[in-house]
């Protein structure tokens, strides 16, 4: 029986995860089938093209494209520099000449005799993609990249900001329950991925920025510490780019959240450990959510990329809530009544009944929860 897709996140302390390292246009893969590789290590690299400077020479010389080739000094495919001259005019009286000099350093590219344009690019601008966690090749895609295969615990959050990064990872409360504070953050943290339980504090994130940290994990953060970090408003984009100093994820939703107790265990049991981080995240048109992977030398045979294989409801599945009014609590699937139910709008819709983690019961909507794959 078809049943309807349910979304759903993964938190699994023993995993196996898949990671695409592909470049954004073909280039060289720098490693083999079968190497072991560390998450600093290049994997592939490639050279974008340079940017490209046009200069219309026929009106700084005063001549005609088709005389535009007589007065060059260099040639199609020869190298620049900047100040120094591409062209120049050869009057009887030496006053009256006129010299163009380039504008940048790079490479003539073409000479037009229709319109007299001369275009010059600049250098090609290097481009590395590295392993991102410690792992092994499982596959390479000749000139595009690699798959890294590596286990250990693999945590999904809800949203995040910041690039990929890693560092020793270390837990700051003893609940989840509590709020990531200025003063929990230590002076000592430079190089260090910071997790927290509940709410993250603006001033807690410009503490751990200001002492090195390269990252900080809560339960939650308020809409305008989001807005005071980034400086303006998010819009719907996908995230990643941001050079804020470090990377934030948070594993619930906006707001004072307490982290789930599982995700917590998780990061607990893994403190002291090397991580790497992702605060990539995409809402719509293919759904990117930011990442926690903590590799470890044993592991089990789950798969952290794609999402599980079985996307459906069954009893006893683990869930969270994902609108009010029980937003971000964490229960279970008790039953999944096969009737349609009326809700407060009058519609008519499928809902399942759900334990939460504290043993209250509720009937929810099933397009209001969200499945934890473990």
């Amino acid at each position: 029986m078809a049943h309807a897709y349910t979304p759903g996140l993964r938190v699994s302390s023993h995993a196996t995860v898949r990671k695409l390292r592909r470049l954004p246009l073909k280039g060289e893969v720098a490693v083999s089938l079968g190497d072991a590789v560390t998450r600093d290590q290049v994997a592939a690299r490639t050279e974008l093209p340079g940017n490209v400077t046009s200069v219309n020479l026929v009106n700084k010389l005063g001549c005609t494209p088709a005389e535009l080739a007589n007065y060059m000094l260099v040639k199609e495919g020869e190298p620049v520099t900047a100040g120094a001259p591409i062209a120049e005019t050869r009057p009887l009286i030496k006053w009256f000449k006129t010299v163009v000099d380039a504008p940048v350093t790079g490479t003539l590219e073409s000479v037009s005799s229709v319109t007299g344009q001369v275009i010059l690019r600049e250098p090609p601008n290097p481009v590395e993609v590295l392993a991102f966690v410690d792992g092994q090749v499982v596959e390479v895609m000749e000139e595009e990249g690699v798959t890294i295969e590596t286990e250990g615990a693999y945590i999904q959050g809800i949203f995040g900001v910041g690039g990929e990064t890693w560092g020793k990872l270390r837990l700051l409360v003893d609940r989840p329950s509590d709020a990531v504070t200025a003063d929990r953050i230590p002076g000592d943290c430079a190089g260090e991925i910071l997790a927290g339980g509940s709410l993250i504090e603006h001033a807690a994130i410009e503490k751990a920025r200001q002492a090195g940290a390269k990252g900080i994990i809560g339960g939650g953060i308020r809409d305008q510490d989001l807005r005071d970090l980034l400086g303006y408003d998010l819009g719907v984009a996908i995230t990643g780019t941001e050079k804020i100093g470090l990377t934030l994820i948070v594993t619930e939703g906006f707001g004072s959240i307490a982290m789930a107790h599982k995700t917590f265990e998780i990061l607990e049991g893994c403190a002291g450990s090397e991580a790497s981080i992702s605060g990539a995240t995409q809402i719509r048109a293919g759904v990117m959510r930011p990442e926690i992977i903590v590799p470890a030398a044993t592991g089990g045979s789950e798969h952290g990329e794609g999402g599980g294989a079985d996307a459906g409801l069954s009893l006893g599945r683990q869930l969270r809530a994902i609108r009010a009014p029980y937003f971000g609590r964490i229960g279970r699937v008790s039953d999944l009544p096969a009737e349609l139910r009326q809700v407060e709008s009058g519609a008519q819709v499928r809902v399942l009944e759900v334990e939460f983690e504290d043993g209250e019961q509720a009937v929810v909507p099933r397009a209001n929860v969200e499945l934890i794959e473990e």
